[in-house]
Protein backbone atom coordinates (compact mmCIF):
# COMPACT_ATOMS: atom_id res chain seq x y z
CA UNK A 1 0.00 0.00 0.00
CA UNK A 2 1.82 3.42 -1.36
CA UNK A 3 1.38 6.31 0.87
CA UNK A 4 2.24 9.87 1.00
CA UNK A 5 3.32 11.16 5.05
CA UNK A 6 3.52 14.89 5.22
CA UNK A 7 6.62 16.05 6.87
CA UNK A 8 6.98 19.52 7.03
CA UNK A 9 5.46 21.65 3.63
CA UNK A 10 6.09 18.33 2.13
CA UNK A 11 5.78 14.70 1.57
CA UNK A 12 7.38 11.43 2.00
CA UNK A 13 6.81 8.65 -0.30
CA UNK A 14 6.59 5.52 1.37
CA UNK A 15 5.37 1.91 1.05
CA UNK A 16 3.56 -0.24 4.02
CA UNK A 17 3.36 -4.61 3.69
CA UNK A 18 1.10 -5.69 5.36
CA UNK A 19 0.46 -9.04 6.60
CA UNK A 20 -3.14 -11.40 5.95
CA UNK A 21 -3.65 -11.46 9.68
CA UNK A 22 -4.28 -8.28 11.61
CA UNK A 23 -0.66 -6.89 12.67
CA UNK A 24 -0.16 -6.11 16.42
CA UNK A 25 3.76 -4.94 16.12
CA UNK A 26 5.12 -3.01 12.70
CA UNK A 27 8.87 -2.30 11.54
CA UNK A 28 9.52 1.22 9.97
CA UNK A 29 12.82 0.72 8.06
CA UNK A 30 14.52 2.64 5.62
CA UNK A 31 17.39 3.27 3.55
CA UNK A 32 21.19 4.21 4.08
CA UNK A 33 22.71 7.72 2.53
CA UNK A 34 22.44 6.23 -1.30
CA UNK A 35 19.37 4.45 -2.65
CA UNK A 36 15.35 4.72 -1.41
CA UNK A 37 12.96 2.52 0.10
CA UNK A 38 13.61 0.56 -3.21
CA UNK A 39 16.74 -0.89 -2.32
CA UNK A 40 16.28 -4.39 -2.64
CA UNK A 41 17.67 -5.72 0.59
CA UNK A 42 14.83 -3.48 2.40
CA UNK A 43 11.86 -4.66 0.17
CA UNK A 44 13.46 -8.46 0.68
CA UNK A 45 12.94 -7.62 4.54
CA UNK A 46 9.96 -5.93 4.46
CA UNK A 47 8.12 -8.83 2.54
CA UNK A 48 9.83 -11.35 4.48
CA UNK A 49 8.41 -9.52 7.89
CA UNK A 50 4.57 -9.30 6.05
CA UNK A 51 4.83 -12.72 5.57
CA UNK A 52 5.47 -13.77 9.19
CA UNK A 53 2.49 -11.43 10.33
CA UNK A 54 4.62 -8.07 11.13
CA UNK A 55 3.84 -5.07 9.42
CA UNK A 56 6.27 -3.04 7.70
CA UNK A 57 6.54 0.43 7.05
CA UNK A 58 9.40 1.67 4.56
CA UNK A 59 10.06 5.21 3.35
CA UNK A 60 12.43 7.53 1.38
CA UNK A 61 13.62 10.13 2.97
CA UNK A 62 17.26 11.39 0.58
CA UNK A 63 18.61 13.95 2.95
CA UNK A 64 22.29 13.34 3.60
CA UNK A 65 21.99 15.34 7.16
CA UNK A 66 21.42 12.65 9.72
CA UNK A 67 19.22 15.32 11.75
CA UNK A 68 17.19 16.41 8.62
CA UNK A 69 16.90 12.54 8.46
CA UNK A 70 16.00 12.30 11.91
CA UNK A 71 13.06 14.81 11.76
CA UNK A 72 11.53 12.77 8.45
CA UNK A 73 11.88 9.28 10.89
CA UNK A 74 10.05 11.19 13.80
CA UNK A 75 7.01 12.21 11.44
CA UNK A 76 6.73 8.66 9.94
CA UNK A 77 6.62 7.18 13.29
CA UNK A 78 3.96 9.74 14.36
CA UNK A 79 2.19 8.74 11.58
CA UNK A 80 2.02 5.26 12.35
CA UNK A 81 1.14 5.92 15.59
CA UNK A 82 -2.24 7.93 14.48
CA UNK A 83 -2.94 5.82 12.05
CA UNK A 84 -6.36 4.50 12.02
CA UNK A 85 -5.81 1.49 9.79
CA UNK A 86 -3.51 -0.36 11.77
CA UNK A 87 -3.90 0.18 15.49
CA UNK A 88 -0.12 -1.19 16.84
CA UNK A 89 0.72 -2.44 20.29
CA UNK A 90 4.51 -1.06 19.61
CA UNK A 91 6.97 -0.91 16.62
CA UNK A 92 10.86 -1.42 16.06
CA UNK A 93 12.80 1.47 14.47
CA UNK A 94 14.88 -0.19 11.51
CA UNK A 95 17.26 1.18 9.12
CA UNK A 96 20.30 0.43 6.76
CA UNK A 97 23.50 2.11 7.64
CA UNK A 98 22.77 5.57 7.88
CA UNK A 99 19.25 5.10 8.38
CA UNK A 100 20.44 3.66 11.21
CA UNK A 101 21.73 6.10 12.93
CA UNK A 102 18.91 8.11 12.26
CA UNK A 103 16.76 5.30 14.09
CA UNK A 104 18.75 5.73 16.93
CA UNK A 105 18.85 9.43 17.07
CA UNK A 106 14.97 8.93 17.03
CA UNK A 107 15.20 6.58 19.94
CA UNK A 108 17.54 8.79 22.41
CA UNK A 109 15.23 12.04 21.78
CA UNK A 110 12.17 10.49 22.44
CA UNK A 111 13.47 8.72 25.52
CA UNK A 112 15.04 11.93 26.66
CA UNK A 113 11.63 13.93 26.98
CA UNK A 114 8.35 13.09 27.99
CA UNK A 115 7.54 11.10 24.63
CA UNK A 116 8.44 7.27 25.49
CA UNK A 117 5.42 5.90 26.01
CA UNK A 118 6.65 2.77 25.55
CA UNK A 119 5.27 2.39 21.92
CA UNK A 120 9.00 1.90 21.02
CA UNK A 121 10.27 -1.81 20.87
CA UNK A 122 13.52 -1.86 20.00
CA UNK A 123 16.13 -0.30 17.34
CA UNK A 124 17.73 -2.92 14.35
CA UNK A 125 20.66 -1.47 12.51
CA UNK A 126 21.64 -2.86 9.38
CA UNK A 127 25.55 -1.90 8.49
CA UNK A 128 25.54 0.58 11.59
CA UNK A 129 28.36 2.95 9.84
CA UNK A 130 30.47 3.01 13.28
CA UNK A 131 33.13 5.31 11.30
CA UNK A 132 34.31 6.32 8.40
CA UNK A 133 36.14 4.37 5.91
CA UNK A 134 39.72 3.88 7.12
CA UNK A 135 38.69 6.54 10.12
CA UNK A 136 38.66 4.36 13.12
CA UNK A 137 39.37 7.19 15.45
CA UNK A 138 36.01 8.67 15.46
CA UNK A 139 33.37 6.34 16.57
CA UNK A 140 29.54 7.40 15.87
CA UNK A 141 28.78 5.72 19.03
CA UNK A 142 27.20 8.55 21.00
CA UNK A 143 23.91 7.48 20.66
CA UNK A 144 24.36 3.94 20.75
CA UNK A 145 25.23 4.45 24.52
CA UNK A 146 21.91 6.58 25.07
CA UNK A 147 19.84 3.50 23.91
CA UNK A 148 18.01 1.94 26.65
CA UNK A 149 15.30 -0.41 24.44
CA UNK A 150 16.87 -4.09 23.06
CA UNK A 151 19.38 -3.26 20.19
CA UNK A 152 20.19 -6.19 17.20
CA UNK A 153 22.89 -5.09 14.97
CA UNK A 154 23.19 -7.23 11.76
CA UNK A 155 27.01 -6.40 9.90
CA UNK A 156 29.05 -7.62 7.57
CA UNK A 157 32.88 -8.72 9.24
CA UNK A 158 34.58 -7.20 6.38
CA UNK A 159 32.52 -3.94 6.81
CA UNK A 160 34.77 -0.98 6.16
CA UNK A 161 32.56 1.22 8.16
CA UNK A 162 32.21 -0.93 11.02
CA UNK A 163 35.26 -2.56 12.09
CA UNK A 164 34.10 -5.94 14.16
CA UNK A 165 36.53 -5.31 17.40
CA UNK A 166 35.33 -1.68 17.52
CA UNK A 167 31.52 -2.18 17.60
CA UNK A 168 31.97 -5.38 19.73
CA UNK A 169 33.89 -2.78 21.94
CA UNK A 170 31.04 -0.05 21.50
CA UNK A 171 28.24 -2.97 22.95
CA UNK A 172 30.45 -4.25 25.93
CA UNK A 173 29.73 -0.52 27.09
CA UNK A 174 26.21 -0.24 26.00
CA UNK A 175 23.58 -0.77 28.62
CA UNK A 176 20.77 -2.17 26.89
CA UNK A 177 20.24 -5.77 25.80
CA UNK A 178 21.39 -5.82 22.39
CA UNK A 179 23.02 -8.42 20.36
CA UNK A 180 25.11 -8.66 16.80
CA UNK A 181 25.32 -11.11 14.35
CA UNK A 182 28.11 -11.04 11.85
CA UNK A 183 27.43 -11.95 7.96
CA UNK A 184 30.68 -13.54 7.30
CA UNK A 185 33.04 -11.40 5.16
CA UNK A 186 30.32 -9.49 4.26
CA UNK A 187 31.32 -5.59 3.39
CA UNK A 188 29.03 -2.98 4.26
CA UNK A 189 27.01 -3.54 1.29
CA UNK A 190 26.64 -7.38 2.73
CA UNK A 191 27.83 -8.48 -0.54
CA UNK A 192 30.05 -11.55 0.35
CA UNK A 193 32.09 -13.46 -2.52
CA UNK A 194 30.83 -16.74 -3.51
CA UNK A 195 27.75 -16.32 -2.04
CA UNK A 196 24.40 -14.59 -4.03
CA UNK A 197 22.89 -11.38 -2.49
CA UNK A 198 19.57 -13.77 -2.27
CA UNK A 199 21.20 -16.19 0.07
CA UNK A 200 22.89 -13.35 2.58
CA UNK A 201 19.08 -11.28 2.73
CA UNK A 202 17.40 -14.82 3.53
CA UNK A 203 20.44 -14.55 6.78
CA UNK A 204 19.90 -11.08 7.13
CA UNK A 205 15.86 -11.55 7.76
CA UNK A 206 15.45 -14.73 9.00
CA UNK A 207 18.30 -13.41 12.22
CA UNK A 208 15.79 -9.96 12.15
CA UNK A 209 12.69 -11.80 12.34
CA UNK A 210 13.67 -14.22 14.93
CA UNK A 211 15.31 -11.39 17.42
CA UNK A 212 12.08 -9.54 16.91
CA UNK A 213 9.80 -12.46 18.00
CA UNK A 214 12.18 -13.16 20.67
CA UNK A 215 11.83 -9.48 21.93
CA UNK A 216 7.83 -9.66 21.05
CA UNK A 217 7.62 -12.65 23.33
CA UNK A 218 10.03 -11.67 26.39
CA UNK A 219 7.26 -8.27 26.94
CA UNK A 220 4.78 -10.68 26.93
CA UNK A 221 5.90 -13.10 30.00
Amino acid sequence: VKVKIPFGNKYLDAIFSVPEKKPTYGVILTHGAGGDMNFPHLVSLAAYLASHGVLCLRFTCKGLNVAYRTKAFRAVLEYLKLSDDYKLSGVFLAGRSMGSRAAACVICQLSQGDDDDGFIQGLVCLSYPLHRPKLQSRLRDEHLLLVSCPVLFVSGSADEMCEKQLLEGVVSKMKAPKKIHWIDKANHGMAVKGRTADDVMEEVNEQVFSWLRENIQLQHK
